[in-house]
């Protein structure tokens, strides 16, 4: 079980398979899960997320046994959904699949994205890229219910994560998503870089919603390269190839004041890197930025614990 944080704990840093390249359970142009545990540990960390369910496995003690062997732990587990449309229970089994095995890691957090565009042959979205009054309100009551199933059922806490290429992304987007939910189903994985790509002030919304933000994700954005994605409205994964993600200390934004605020609201918080890197052409390229970017993150200014 992860330890239970002081009142004056400071984040915990921890690391996603992302950081590896990692999008999908199964796909030839990621690093396998063997070279990402040993890696992961060689970096330095001791936390790390599921990653897209089956990557790592699916069987907890089998999983249980390849974490403590690395000594590592999991901070939680990322599911899709798509509550504007379908109904709690149409996405339950898929969600519970997850959480029974995020608790039987003892972990306490569940990441919930909303569904992304979809894109036609042409590259343009298809629909329409905002939700309805009519979706609003059904997203906002499915993902209480939602976080109340996973807490009931589970332990488990929703952290709700903005996406780029979702209809929840810009600061109006996200703080409608707050103001129409529970704060005891439903709170934020706030992504820096998620946030950052459509211009939202991360710090700021800490320091506007203390009490909502459940978990984080480290990321920075380009800001040189944002404009001309977001102008010439290219597709989310080809800016990833284009390095949109940039490692840190070269992007933004700056992590040192959003730590520093983010202890104070949630002291004890996951914060776990998560550079986009999808594909990697190269295996051998994910570690030493993973490696530079915790020496960065144990240099930047703000108290953080690596367990």
């Amino acid at each position: 079980m992860l330890d239970s944080p002081a009142s004056d704990s400071p984040p915990r840093v921890g690391i996603a398979p992302d950081s590896w390249g990692v999008w999908n359970p199964q796909d030839p142009v990621q690093p396998p899960p063997r070279q990402y545990l040993r890696e992961v540990q060689q970096a330095g960390y001791h936390l790390t997320e599921l990653g897209p369910f089956g990557y790592l496995g699916t069987d907890v003690s089998r999983l249980a046994d390849d974490l403590s062997a690395h000594d590592l732990k999991l901070t939680g587990g990322t599911v899709f959904t798509g509550l504007h449309r379908v109904s709690v229970d149409e996405a339950w089994s898929a969600v519970s699949e997850v959480a029974r095995l995020v608790k039987g890691l003892g972990a306490k957090h569940m990441i919930v994205i909303p569904e992304l565009w979809q894109r036609g042959d042409t590259g343009h979205v298809d629909g329409s890229r905002t939700f309805s009054a009519a979706q609003w309100d059904r997203f906002l009551t499915g993902h209480d219910e939602l976080g109340r199933r996973l807490l009931e059922e589970f332990g488990l806490h929703q952290q709700f994560h903005s996406h780029a290429e979702s209809p929840v992304g810009t600061w109006t987007e996200v703080t409608r998503l707050l103001e129409g939910t529970d704060p005891q189903y439903t709170n934020l994985c706030l992504d820096t870089g998620h946030f950052a790509y459509y211009l939202g002030d991360t710090l700021s919304l800490i320091q506007a919603h203390p009490d909502r933000i459940g978990y984080l994700h480290l990321k920075q954005v380009d800001p040189a390269l944002l404009p001309d994605v977001l102008k010439n409205d290219v597709d989310f994964a080809t800016a990833v190839q284009r390095g949109i993600m940039i490692e840190p200390p070269y992007g933004t934004p700056a992590f040192a004041p959003i730590l520093a605020e983010a202890a104070k609201s949630t002291p004890g918080i996951f914060a776990v890197v998560e550079q986009d890197l999808y594909p990697v052409a190269n295996f051998e390229v994910p570690l030493p930025i993973a490696r530079r970017t915790l020496e960065h993150i144990t240099s930047c200014g703000a108290p953080v614990r690596l367990r």
